[in-house]
């Protein structure tokens, strides 16, 4: 199974960058999805998930009210708009994708998620 990121770059702080997180392989509607990110020699950290199918959004607190997490059914494609971009946004972007309708409680944990893509880097710098 193949998730397939992009979007990533360099940008100024307050600026912003759009995600996107491919899948041809994946019945885009009976997973859940979500995108994590990681810097060197920390764990990796949550930032937002969404539900496959039906309303679920969630999000991690350091981007709650800057990034919004989105899906186009048609694409099989998951987005997340990343506005307000700080220094410390900056990391290794992963999205990740579950059978759907995991308990909302473990959505947060990168354990939960059985499918990975690759990573795109994503730099916030002036």
């Amino acid at each position: 199974v193949q998730l397939q990121a992009s979007g990533g770059g360099l940008v100024q702080p307050g600026g912003s960058l759009r995600l996107s997180c491919a899948t041809s392989q994946l019945p885009f509607s009976t997973h859940d999805f979500a995108w994590f990110r990681q810097t060197p020699g920390k764990e990796r950290e949550f930032a937002a998930a969404i539900r496959g199918r039906g309303p679920g959004t969630y999000y991690g607190d350091s981007v709650k009210g800057r990034f919004t997490i989105s899906r186009d059914g048609a694409k099989n494609t998951v987005y997340m708009q990343m506005n307000s971009l700080k220094p410390e946004d900056t990391a290794v972007y992963y999205c990740a994708a579950v059978p759907a309708r995991v308990n909302s409680g473990r959505l947060f944990r990168p354990s939960t998620y059985d499918y990975w893509g690759q990573g795109t880097e994503v730099t916030v710098s002036s």
